[in-house]
């Protein structure tokens, strides 16, 4: 053979086993991707369960501090409106009955 020949015939060897690490490589990663999805399939209704727990606590939270600060709101809002009716008839010389105790 020539060594002309011979250098060919070894590239395409070489690019041959790269072709095969590569495929080896492909098949691993397929196989790997494979058995996590079926790995997640098998978890999730668990998860799913768990999530559920989670959200409803959460929504109950939310709900719960909801309620506090429209409370809080609405608190303030009658405050305001308190004193703007004390200071409305305070300028026209009339008061709130206030009992003192």
């Amino acid at each position: 053979m020539s060594p002309e020949k011979m250098t060919k015939v070894e590239e395409t060897l070489q690019r041959a086993s790269r072709l095969k690490k590569m495929v080896d490589r492909w098949q691993n990663s397929h196989t790997h991707c494979m058995w996590q999805m079926t790995l997640s399939q098998r978890r999730n209704p668990y998860a799913v369960l768990r999530l559920q727990g989670t959200m409803e606590e959460e929504l109950a939270l939310a709900d719960r501090h909801l309620l506090l600060v429209r409370q809080a709101a609405l608190r303030q809002l009658f405050e305001e409106e308190h004193q703007q009716c004390q200071q409305e008839l305070h300028r026209m010389g009339k008061a709130f009955y206030v009992e003192r105790l």
